[in-house]
């Protein structure tokens, strides 16, 4: 079954991708949740124009993303947990404190976008995170766990 997705689905594609997916997975999760849209000639010929329409705004949209990357990959970025006497984390630092750190350096990043490698982080030290700015923007960044 052939879907359009109107919202970016993990696993699946990124949003105005014309995707296949098992046709139970489209009909009973992808189209009933406003996820996508049933992939008719008359769709796709709407979606072939949008996709034309979009691509030099597109463009620029990558061209900012670049730019925040750039930021991001020169600034320093400190995440401050509770920790105990043994250097240990009460809890773990998970991507909601990290893009809390982030947004608090000046730097727009959103949770859903920042994958941990080394997850649960229990200990202090550096780190670092793959953050994916744009689809065709994803970035290395570093950023240290320190005691309070």
């Amino acid at each position: 079954m052939d879907v359009i997705l109107k919202q970016d689905v993990e696993h699946v594609g990124d949003k105005n991708d014309m995707v296949t997916v098992k046709s139970g997975f489209g009909r009973n999760y992808l189209i009933p949740q406003g996820l996508a849209m049933l992939a008719t000639p008359s769709a796709k010929k709407m979606h072939a124009e949008n996709v034309k329409q979009r691509a030099h705004k597109e463009k620029a949209i990558v061209d900012e993303a670049q730019a925040i990357a750039t930021k991001i990959e020169k600034s320093s970025v400190k995440v401050i947990a509770k920790v105990g006497e043994s250097g240990k984390i009460f809890g773990s630092v998970t991507s909601v404190q990290v893009a809390e750190a982030f947004v608090a350096a000046g730097h727009e990043v959103e949770r859903k976008n920042i994958k941990i490698h080394n997850e649960p982080i229990k200990t202090v030290g550096k780190y670092k995170a793959t953050i994916k700015l744009h689809k065709e923007v994803i970035i290395e960044a570093e950023f240290e766990v320190a005691g309070e």
